[in-house]
């Protein structure tokens, strides 16, 4: 961290941990150096930052607006330090992402570890959320970029790429639905059947099946998580519901099929690539964008055709 940044990172440290010593001890400087720092900040705009309560210290509302501001601007020093090094000729940088549940395994780490071997000083971080926690992280700039369901609707986002993602039943391979290509939603009455809860975006989608065909789900499971959807259908302990993102692993490695629910009440769930509009993605970002953006010309053909899906169940 530069010199001219020092008060800042006291400043957060403090801000973040409630305590003068406490940040003292972590960022291991005195906490009369801190201290000395804040009072002088404070003078100079003639407003507290803190207030002093005997539990500790909390921000006032220029505080806040402070911490806020002072969050925003450490990342965008980054950026800058990152761009210096790019006119040095170095293939450096700190870039994070924010992607749904369903790209936590697969095509996205692989994705990361081709980066690695060929940018080796590009460092990445990946945070898995809910839908709409991933929109709000690319469109307030948290995040470089992120993938996630549903972006038309918003001004504050640019969609780099995109995919349509169909919906359907998940067996395994030896289930009667395996060796179909799609088939109704009512192809599960009578079935037991695990099905996603929210947060996950499928679970309207299936609110949206129930409601019109005014079927009852045979309830067996229900879960937040993809990964616990999947391994409960491979326990035999029902249908699952998913897309065909949620388990083109499994899906390829013949331990589950996938057949596409068809009722024509359902549309596909447009997948999108974002990134910030009002912010441009800094040099290493773009070279990670640019290796997600050929993930998504592999998932336009993500759904197994017919023939695989026979060939898994036999």
């Amino acid at each position: 961290m530069p010199a001219f940044s020092r008060f800042l990172r006291y400043f957060l440290a403090v801000g973040r941990l409630g305590s003068i010593r406490k940040a003292a001890d972590e960022l291991n400087v005195s906490a009369s150096a801190i201290d000395r720092q804040i009072l002088n900040v404070e003078a100079e705009i003639g407003m507290p930052l803190f207030e002093r309560l005997p539990t500790g210290l909390r921000l006032t509302a220029a505080g806040e607006i402070l911490m806020a501001a002072g969050g925003r601007w450490q990342k965008s020093l980054g950026e800058v330090r990152a761009q210096i090094e790019d006119l040095r000729g170095l293939k450096r940088g700190h870039v994070e992402i924010a992607v749904i549940d369903a790209l936590a395994k697969g095509l996205i780490p692989a994705a990361i570890r081709s980066l690695q071997s060929r940018y080796p000083g590009i460092t990445i971080e990946v945070k898995v959320a809910a839908n709409d926690a991933v929109r709000r992280m690319i469109a307030t700039g948290e995040v470089d970029f992120g993938v996630f369901f549903g972006p038309e609707s918003y001004r504050d986002i640019t969609v780099r790429a995109f995919v349509d993602v169909h919906l359907g039943f998940i067996t395994p391979p030896g289930h009667l639905l395996a060796g179909q290509a799609e088939v109704r939603f009512s192809a599960c009455a009578g079935s037991p059947v695990v099905v996603p809860s929210a947060p996950l975006a499928v679970h309207q989608q299936i609110a949206v099946l129930e409601g019109t065909t005014r079927l009852v789900l045979d309830r067996k499971a229900t879960s937040n998580n993809i990964q616990m959807i999947t391994s409960l259908v491979m326990e035999g302990v029902g249908i699952g519901i998913l897309t065909s993102l949620d388990v083109v692993t499994e899906v390829r490695a013949g331990l589950l099929s996938f057949t596409r629910i068809s009722d024509p009440v359902l549309r596909p769930m447009t997948l999108a690539l974002c990134t910030a509009a009002a912010r441009p993605p800094s040099y290493a970002a773009d070279i990670v964008l640019g290796e997600i953006q050929s993930v998504f010309a592999q998932l336009a053909w993500q759904s197994p055709p017919p023939a695989t899906t026979a060939r898994n169940s036999g």
